[in-house]
Formats: C-alpha cells, sequence, structure tokens
C-alpha cells in the first residue's frame, strides 16, 4: 500500500517536520491519511455518543492499515432550535458543513475519509461534501434514539411536541406533560421516528455511502462500535480499490433513493437534501420525479410520526436491506450500483428477509400502491410544493377551506394556542421560505399544536416554509416560488378558498387569474428587517426549495 502525500521527498520535508510536531511516527506518515469527520458536540443528543462511534473508526482505519486523523463538523439540534429564532440557523449550517468539511480535506490531502455524521443536515451536508472531495469514503452514523413510553405506550419526539399542544388545548394536564417530557427521549440518538436524520442516514445507505445498519442500529448497541470499526477498515479497502463517492452516487443510485424514500415514508426534507447532493454529483433531480416514481412505489413502512412504529422497529425486521429486497421482487430498484461494500446492491440484499410484516408490508401488501411523499403542482404553487401523504389523515387527501393567512411561524402559532383555528380552515404561513425565512424554518410546533387540539383530520396547514420529519398531517410545505419572491402565496388573503387534492397531486386557490394579477399590483412583497451575517449572505445566495435551496455560486 502506498504512503500519503506527504510521505517522501525533499520537497515535503517542510510538512513532514509539522507532522512531527503531531507525534507521528515514520510508520503513520508512510500509510494513506484517512480524516475522520466527527460531528461530536455536547448539545446536540444524536451526537453526544459520537466521540465513541470516532474512536471505534480509528481502529478500523488503523486495522485496515491507515493512519487515522480526526477534525470536526458542527451540527444543529432541530428540536431545541425548534419554535424561535434558532430554527433559522438549521438548513443553512446545510452549506457551512459542506463548505468547511471540502476546506479541511482538501487543505490538508487526505486519501480517503470516513464521515460520521448523525442529525438532520449533518449528513446531507456531508453528502454534499464527499462528492466535491471525491476520494474514497464511508459514511457511518451514530445512530438513532430507542423509543420512549408513556402509559404503556412507545413515543417520540412528535408525541411530544403534540402533547403541548395537547395542554393548550385543555385536553391534558400539565403533570401529563411533565410525563412525556421525562420519558419521551430517553437515551442518546437521533430521535427514533422516521424523522429527517433517520430518513438520510437510511437513504445514505441505499445511495450505497453507508453500511448495513447505518440508518438503523439504535445509538446505544455495541453493535453500533462494531459497526464504526468495520467502516474504518471498509474504507481502506475503497482505498486500494479506489472506489470513490462518484463512482457510487450515480443517476440510478439517486433513482434508487427516491424509490426506497417513497417505500419508507421519508421526510418531507429528503426532496430538499436529494436534489442538493445529486447537484453536487453533477446530477440533476425534477421533483416531477418524485410522483413518477411515487406513482408506481408501493409505501410499506408507517413509522413514527404515520404510524406506531420506530427505528429500533425497522433495525429488527430486517433494516434498509430488508426493504430493498421488497421492492427488488417487483424490479423497482437497481440492483446494479456499485456501492462502498464494494460490492453491487443485489450482492448485498441477497438473503435480506423481511422479518416482520408489521413494520415493514411485504411488497404485495402495502399500506398503499402510492409512495410515501408526493408534490403537488397548481396556481398557488406553480414550481410545485411537498407533503408526506403517508402520514396524511384519509379524510384529509382531499379537502378545500378557508384560508387564515399569516406571515411568520409566530403569529400562526400564537392562534392556534388561542383556539382561534377552527376545522375547515387552511392555516397559510407565508415569508419562512429559504430567502424569505430566511432559512426556511420547520413548522413542527404549529402542526403539533393542531394535532393536540383535535383538528389534524379537519384542517391543513401550507407554508413556503418547510416541516419537520415529525410532523403529521396535511402539512404542505416548500411552496414555490416563495412570498418573497413574488409567489402566489404572497397575494392570499383571509377567507380565499383554497382546494386541495393529494391524490391528484393539485392544490390551487379559488381565485380568478384577474384577481391575482390585481392584488400582484397593490398587495406589497414583506422584507425582514435587521438580516445580517451569515443569514443574509444566505438569503442573497439561496435558490428556491424546488430546486433544493441550494447556494448559487456564481
Amino acid at each position: 500500500m502506498s504512503g500519503n502525500y506527504f510521505c517522501e521527498g525533499v520537497e515535503m520535508a517542510s510538512q513532514r517536520s509539522l507532522f512531527n510536531a503531531l507525534g507521528f511516527t515514520k510508520e503513520e506518515m508512510n500509510r494513506p491519511l484517512v480524516g475522520i469527520v466527527s460531528s461530536y458536540n455536547e448539545i446536540v443528543p444524536g451526537h453526544m455518543n459520537i466521540d465513541k462511534i470516532v474512536e471505534a473508526v480509528k481502529l478500523g482505519v488503523a486495522m485496515g492499515g491507515g493512519t487515522p486523523v480526526v477534525f470536526p463538523a458542527i451540527a444543529v439540534c432541530d428540536g431545541i432550535a425548534m419554535g424561535h429564532k434558532g430554527m433559522k440557523y438549521s438548513l443553512v449550517t446545510r452549506d457551512l458543513i459542506a463548505d468547511s468539511t471540502e476546506c479541511m480535506a482538501l487543505a490538508h490531502h487526505f486519501d480517503a475519509l470516513v464521515m460520521v455524521p448523525n442529525c438532520d443536515k449533518n449528513v446531507p451536508g456531508l453528502l454534499m461534501a464527499a462528492a466535491r472531495i471525491n476520494v474514497p469514503t464511508v459514511f457511518v452514523s451514530g445512530g438513532p434514539m430507542l423509543a420512549g413510553h408513556v402509559k404503556g405506550q412507545k413515543t417520540s419526539l412528535s408525541s411530544m411536541f403534540e402533547a403541548v399542544g395537547a395542554y393548550t388545548a385543555g385536553k391534558i394536564s400539565a403533570e401529563e406533560v411533565e410525563e412525556y417530557e421525562n420519558k419521551t427521549c430517553p437515551t442518546c440518538g437521533s430521535c427514533s421516528g422516521m424523522y429527517t436524520a433517520n430518513s438520510m442516514n437510511c437513504l445514505t445507505e441505499v445511495l450505497g455511502m453507508g453500511l448495513r445498519g447505518n440508518g438503523t442500529i439504535p445509538a446505544v448497541y455495541s453493535e453500533r462500535l462494531k459497526l464504526a470499526k468495520e467502516a474504518g477498515m471498509q474504507v481502506m479497502e475503497l482505498y486500494r480499490k479506489n472506489i470513490r463517492p462518484l463512482d457510487i452516487m450515480t443517476e440510478k443510485a439517486f433513482y434508487n433513493a427516491l424509490t426506497a424514500d417513497m417505500a419508507l415514508g421519508c421526510s418531507t426534507n429528503s426532496m430538499l437534501h436529494l436534489p442538493a447532493i445529486a447537484n453536487e454529483c453533477g446530477i440533476k433531480i425534477d421533483l416531477d420525479m418524485a410522483n413518477e416514481i411515487s406513482a408506481k412505489t408501493p409505501n410499506l413502512c408507517h413509522l413514527a410520526p404515520a404510524g406506531h412504529t420506530y427505528m429500533e422497529d425497522l433495525n429488527e425486521a430486517g433494516g434498509v436491506y430488508a426493504v430493498l429486497n421488497e421492492l427488488a421482487k417487483k424490479d423497482l430498484i437497481n440492483t446494479e450500483c456499485l456501492t462502498c461494500t464494494g460490492k453491487t446492491v443485489g450482492e448485498n440484499i441477497k438473503g435480506c428477509i423481511n422479518k416482520d410484516t408489521n413494520t415493514i408490508r411485504p411488497i404485495d401488501d402495502p399500506y398503499s400502491e402510492t409512495g410515501g411523499i408526493a408534490v403537488l403542482k397548481g396556481n398557488l404553487a406553480p414550481d410545485r410544493c411537498v407533503v408526506k401523504r403517508s402520514a396524511v389523515a384519509p379524510e384529509m387527501l382531499v379537502h378545500k377551506g378557508p384560508a387564515r393567512v399569516f406571515d411568520s411561524e409566530e403569529e400562526a402559532i400564537k392562534v392556534i394556542y388561542e383556539g382561534g383555528i377552527n376545522p375547515g380552515d387552511v392555516v397559510v404561513i407565508r415569508y419562512e421560505g429559504p430567502a424569505g425565512g430566511p432559512g426556511m424554518r420547520e413548522m413542527l410546533s404549529p402542526t403539533s399544536a393542531i394535532q393536540g387540539a383535535g383538528l389534524g383530520s379537519t384542517v391543513a396547514l401550507i407554508t413556503d416554509g418547510r416541516f419537520s420529519g415529525a410532523t403529521r398531517g396535511a402539512a404542505i410545505g416548500h411552496v414555490s416560488p416563495e412570498a418573497v419572491n413574488g409567489g402566489t402565496i404572497a397575494y392570499v388573503k383571509e377567507g380565499d378558498i383554497i382546494s386541495i387534492d393529494i391524490p391528484n397531486y393539485s392544490i390551487n386557490l379559488e381565485v380568478s387569474d384577474e384577481e391575482l394579477e390585481e392584488r400582484r399590483k397593490t398587495m406589497p412583497i414583506k422584507h425582514k428587517e435587521g438580516i445580517t451575517g451569515y443569514l443574509k449572505r444566505y438569503a442573497q445566495q439561496v435558490s428556491s426549495a424546488d430546486k433544493g435551496a441550494i447556494i448559487n455560486r456564481r
């Protein structure tokens, strides 16, 4: 095995002197230099165990013949950031993570990388970086949290937010809320439902960038440490075979990821992240592809918040590979795609049977014949919007009602908590898009308040912002164009009738073209005051949500 870039030649003597300052031996300098991107911190529950994962990866790299070197990546806890200004700083970190990791990896000429992410923007940010850097790379996440238990029922973070909504609606006591507070999140790890973090860690497996179990082995299981060692050893195999991210993350691999997304019922945030990752690979994902794939892909899983199974249950049922094996029975997956195992998808999933048909429905007995996510289009969203169809009550798949219009999340949540929303209403929250927010905040607090108030089967919510994977109900996000860019959502008035038809992929404001044109002339676009620093730069450069909220680099 050849050594690293710095190991030979007088011209590299100055650099080697700095490695000597780090305490490197000649043996270490004569081995490939493997960067381990550690997302460890002490504020995100999904990241507090990553220091142990990283130590296991280091052992694996060393056993495989490499020299491991750790450097950091940031991560925001979306749950802690939820419902206040902090949520403006969540999505924007995806690009900070990608940029800073690119800088560190290329500045120090690493020969290979192991990425150790876990939570929402951390995973796609590092996948974007992997595509840019394009050296042999393996992902191993920190793993999901175990479900909580309240009153004999399993719970997850969405249960907690909905309990707050139920309390404000007078349906449960403060003591009951406290019980949820103390029991909902019982371990470290990414929150226990099919939320954004777990969605993206599962899709990392599907893309071929993570080993089996990356998305499902619970954070507290020792099996997670074994997986980390295997990832460290496997990256050395990829180095020897010169298998790189762009060999793995192909157009067919993204097609597989969209297909698995529909079967698993992943977070709508995947409709932001997959296009952004694909963009870094030189591949264009059009949101219309999602409907094409959804139309022929059955929804096999109803994990929380859509149902009452959790990531630990998916793991016991056979994990992501078992889901892929079900899909392969009807040739819905391209089994020839190369993966970080050095083998194809078909070779990986051979013999991976479904061990629990309550958690993973058989391909011939799905929850629905169509996928978990739907992309809607109409005069309210000419450039499309997104809904997690698998988490919508059947009676809300088609809905028509009067608009209740709010220009911020705070305005909406105040009225919801005061009991000012009525059955049949369509709550519209605008000026929360990528540029208008800025930062495209998640709306878990208002959607949970609606659910907690018992309005989940009668009230829809529409926004140019986005939703947590923990959201359930008729929650339609990513409305494009967004309000600040002159999208129709900017011109909705209180009481306007909005019609939603999810099975037919449509969403319309029942106002004439002439009336809309008049409103465009008379209703001014609103811009947030006092936006400074990184958020200001982000707002100036970010694309619309239908393009993945990517940074336009001129």
